[in-house]
């Protein structure tokens, strides 16, 4: 192993320049000119004016000390110590002695050599001349000196400052990557020293034996070492311009910066503390790969290690590791090694750090402790589904069978935790994603309990109603179930028709009811509540299960569920049209089509459709299914209409109003055949109405009823389907026409709505 270059440079009288004055006093053999030129460079010394004039060795052994540690651009490292020894042999002031070392094999220097600070107060220095200008070099390893991480440790517990520790240590990474300086001033270059061992300790290793520094310089501001030291003495004068070069720590007046940025890499490592930090760094080497260089690259193999030694680890170092382990292949079998100390420490890992820690068991070799992490893994999961954990992911199919049969048991074992019928919901998506294994029965039995469950609640939320839409839709037995469910339902409780309208049975389709024509009827009537316009078609649908040709009562009312049910005139035409002819119908049927018949009519629309009803029903088969009254509304309404179609003076309309009365309709005589009546009278009468007490209207024969203006002489016109309106072409008056006839019919108070109506329509 190479030794050490030695260089002694002070005031003398005998030296390589072979007169006094400050000159190399002696050096070894093998030093060179740029080696000289640099310790010479290195080597001034001014010592604080107070101790310009120390002469006394107490006086002299209060001058701070300069312990310097360079590196040139060849990888060779300097370190001189620098004393103040008061007087030359001219017994002059400001003599000093300066004891240099120089190596210029790194190797070296990173073999497990002292640290550069520890060569504080080491006994290789010397202040005492040579007698020859030559001097040997001095083997490797050189002694040490008192400073050692306890002796560090002691000093930071002693100190008041030791807070600022983790702001220092950032301070000198910062300088180290970015060139600058940290300059500490403390009351003696020794308490400076073992702030520089404290750091250096601290620092990884290879970092460590980068680091230049100087532990006394009057002028800080003049040099770019890395740390810089001075004492209060020194008044160093830091301008505006060395704000952004030089951190200061000034441990005797108490100013510190501001604020400097910390990484978790410092507060790791001054949370182990200088006293336990050299093991921490002997571990590390085992996961490091060399390339490591900034606080980020350092973090994760110092947490690995740290770990492994029984530190415990903040969140923010567990996530360094976990994120670090995929691209460790450097690290081989003990990536399953870091992967288990996190595991075996850490309980609270999320689903992405479980699931890398699992790929890096894996990768290691490690297949128990894959296993484990995988089930422990599949469980988070599962349970962060089942209780609904914002954003957690969804199942995914697993296609290993070992793995699948583990989390096929742990899916079972989940179900006991399962405490809503959501959590339930949830738990069987999951098994139907993740395409599981359960056992038939037990799907089935789940299945059944969570549908009888459902079919009693009332409070199903959205969320609830989407998610067992898509269980439905997904699993059979669930469906089958839902069936099964309903089906005791209706056979354990009456009045409970309406329950395909709620949730979750109007999830049921016809193909799900098949063979159950009980729960298909329910089903049927439940659709016509939600779609009106299938009403009709559901009722015929009914009828041809039922096998039966005509509606019951019960069944139109719970298909027509309005506050007064009845049809519409429309809905009573198509129904008319779709029963058989020459069958009879039930009573209820007959009450329905009087109801239709004689609903009020709002408009001229609904007159069109009353006439197209009783058209419809006047037919023959269809008008012996009407009530006697419903015949008779039927057929004055026809007659009515025609009367007013084809009449074009008001006296022709009195003669011809039909009069219930005479029972000319129907096959009953007619008005021709009535009784001869008084020439200015023609009784009427509405459908329905009682034979007493009608009301007459005058009607003046001959005379022709012009209008009240000129220019407004109409006659009557008929139109499609009876309709009629007005002409200009003819002298009759339709007005007075028409509203004498309303005297005659419409507007008696027991006329039916559709002969009223089809006045009015006329007279409009």
């Amino acid at each position: 192993m190479s030794g050490f270059q030695q260089l002694y440079y002070t005031s003398c009288e005998h030296g390589l320049s072979g007169s006094s004055g400050f000159q190399f006093n002696a050096v070894s053999e093998q030093v060179s000119a740029e080696t000289r030129h640099r310790v010479e460079g290195l080597a001034g010394y001014e010592p604080p004016r107070s101790l310009l004039e120390s002469d006394a060795p107490e006086l002299l052994a209060r001058c701070p000390v300069n312990l310097c540690h360079t590196l040139d651009r060849r990888g060779g490292a300097t370190t001189l110590c620098v004393r103040y020894v008061g007087r030359d042999s001219a017994r002059r002031f400001g003599n000093y002695f300066a004891h240099a070392l120089h190596s210029a094999d790194e190797g070296a220097r990173q073999s497990g050599g002292p640290l550069a600070i520890e060569l504080w107060d080491s006994p290789v220095w010397t202040t005492r001349i040579a007698d020859t200008t030559e001097i040997p070099e001095l083997p490797a390893p050189l002694p040490r000196g008192p400073l050692s991480p306890r002796a560090a440790h002691a000093f930071l517990r002693a100190h008041p400052g030791a807070e600022q520790l983790p702001a220092l240590l950032a301070a000198v990474f910062a300088a180290l990557a970015e060139d600058g300086s940290v300059v500490v001033i403390d009351e003696t270059t020794d308490r400076i020293a073992h702030w520089f061992a404290a750091v250096s300790y601290l620092l990884p290793p290879p970092l460590a034996r980068t680091l230049t520094f100087a532990t006394y310089l009057l002028r800080p501001t003049r040099s770019r070492l890395h740390l810089i030291g001075t004492v209060p003495e020194a008044h160093p004068d830091f301008g505006p311009d060395d704000e952004e070069s030089y951190t200061v720590f000034d441990f005797r007046a108490g100013r510190f910066p501001d604020v400097v940025p910390t990484h978790h890499l410092i507060r790791l490592l001054t949370r182990i503390g200088v006293g336990s930090i050299r093991s921490v760094w002997s571990w590390t080497a085992e996961y490091t790969h060399g390339q490591e260089r900034a606080l980020g690259d350092w973090h994760a193999p110092v947490a690995a290690a740290a770990a492994a030694g029984g530190i415990e680890l903040t969140d923010a170092d567990v996530r360094a590791v976990v994120d670090w382990l995929p691209g460790a292949d450097h690290l081989g079998p003990r990536r399953a090694a870091v992967a288990a100390d996190i595991h075996h420490r850490h309980r609270d890992l999320d689903d992405g750090q479980l699931a890398q820690l699992s790929a890096a068991a894996e990768a290691g070799g490690d297949a128990a402790l894959h296993q484990e992490l995988e089930g422990k893994l599949h469980q988070s999961r599962i349970r962060a589904y089942m209780t609904g954990v914002p954003n957690a992911p969804g199942p995914v199919p697993i296609t290993r069978p070992a793995e699948r049969e583990r989390a096929t048991a742990l899916w079972q074992w989940l179900l006991d935790e399962a405490t809503t019928s959501r959590q339930r919901v949830r738990l069987l998506l999951w098994a139907v994603g993740a395409r599981l294994d359960p056992a038939p029965d037990l799907v089935v039995d789940q299945s059944l309990d969570l549908a009888r469950a459902l079919l009693g609640s009332c409070d199903a939320g959205p969320g609830l109603r989407e998610e067992v839409a898509r269980l439905v839709h997904a699993l059979p037995e669930f469906r089958s179930a839902l069936t099964t469910a309903v089906q005791e339902v209706l056979d354990e409780r009456g009045g409970q028709e309406q329950l395909f309208t709620q949730f979750p049975a109007d999830l049921l389709v016809e193909r799900d009811l098949a063979g159950r024509g009980r729960l298909l009827e329910h089903y049927w009537v439940a659709q016509a509540e939600r779609q009106p316009a299938r009403t009709i078609e559901l009722l015929f649908q009914i009828l041809a299960a039922r096998d039966e040709s005509s509606p019951d009562a019960a069944l139109l009312r719970g298909l027509w569920r309005q506050p007064s049910p009845t049809w519409t005139h429309e809905e009573a035409t198509v129904i008319a049209r779709r029963l058989p002819a020459d069958e009879p119908v039930t009573d209820a049927v007959g009450e329905w089509f009087d109801r239709a018949v004689k609903q009020k009519i709002r408009d001229e629309r609904d007159l069109r459709a009353c006439l197209v009803l009783c058209e419809t029903l006047s037919a023959p088969g269809r008008y012996a299914w009407l009530r006697p009254v419903t015949q008779e509304c039927v057929q004055v309404t026809l007659q009515l209409d025609a009367v007013l179609r084809e009449a074009t003076e008001a006296t022709a309309l009195a003669p011809r109003v039909p009069d219930p009365a005479d029972r000319g309709l129907g096959g009953a005589p007619g008005p021709e055949a009535a009784p001869a009546r008084p020439r200015h009278a023609a009784a009427a009468r509405g459908p329905g109405a009682p034979s007493h007490g009608h009301q007459g209207v005058r009607i003046h024969p001959g005379r022709r009823l012009s209008a009240r203006r000129p220019g407004c002489r109409r006659r009557l016109r008929p139109t499609r389907r009876g309709a009629v309106r007005p002409c200009h072409r003819g002298g009759i008056d339709q007005r007075r026409t028409l509203r004498a006839a309303a005297r005659a019919v419409g507007d008696r108070p027991d006329a039916a709505p559709p002969h009223r109506a089809a006045l009015a329509a006329r007279r409009s």
